[in-house]
């Protein structure tokens, strides 16, 4: 079972672990240098796509306009061809530049570093939001997606149901220090190892300390 005995060492482990694989686009734009705008509109487009599609749109995006006042000018055609195939690509078109006139309009061209504020943004759920304060502002905040809440039940080290309550169990028993990297790496094994179906348990480096909670097969 994974506690707060041995979290230490299963961060340690599993943070030498992922640097073998692909880093993902968001921790990527944030080894480039803080800059929560490009981190928001990144993780709004990879909500429900793979990696590689939310980097060429990322990047396509980014060769149209670099800031709220820049993106908020582009049609919403002209997004929905940068971003295309994410999901939903047309619903995310809408959010990016709604959320970008909202950004000029409301807080001068800034991304807000506060929980509430990005809330109220329609579009932006509780995990881009704490992505953004915690990738771009290094302010504490966990970031639960679909990994996240499956390998932190699967462990043991919580029990919940949704990634929702997941947030709030982690937010009372991770240490602070590991809130902003717990997603970094999670979603890095989770895409690479310790995967939805039939994780790779023979491999994984933790396998002796994880209780592999509702996995029924393993390779």
């Amino acid at each position: 079972m994974i506690n707060n005995n041995n979290i230490d060492e299963v961060v340690k482990i599993l943070g030498n672990k992922v640097k073998e694989y692909k880093t993902p686009i968001v921790t990527k734009i944030t080894n480039e240098g803080k800059n929560p705008f490009k981190i928001l509109i990144s993780t709004i487009i990879s909500l429900r796509t793979k990696d590689d599609v939310t980097e060429a749109g990322t990047n396509r995006i980014f060769e149209l306009a670099t800031t709220p006042k820049e993106m908020a000018k582009i049609s919403i055609k002209a997004v929905e061809k940068a971003i295309y195939p994410a999901g939903f690509y047309k619903t995310k078109a809408k959010t990016i530049i709604d959320t970008c006139n909202i950004l000029v309009k409301q807080h001068n061209s800034i991304v807000p570093d506060d929980l509430d504020e990005l809330l109220k943004i329609k579009g932006i759920g509780r995990k881009t939001a704490n992505l953004v304060i915690g990738q771009g502002y290094d302010k504490p905040a966990i970031c639960v997606d679909t990994h996240v809440h499956r390998i932190s039940n699967r462990f043991g080290y919580v029990k919940t149901k949704n990634p929702h309550d997941t947030e709030f169990a982690l937010r009372d028993i991770l240490p602070l220090k590991y809130w902003i990297i717990y997603n970094d790496i999670l979603v890095a094994y989770g895409q690479n190892l310790c995967v939805p179906i039939s994780p790779k348990c023979s491999i994984c480096p933790i396998e002796k300390l994880c209780p592999k909670i509702d996995v029924k097969k393993s390779r």
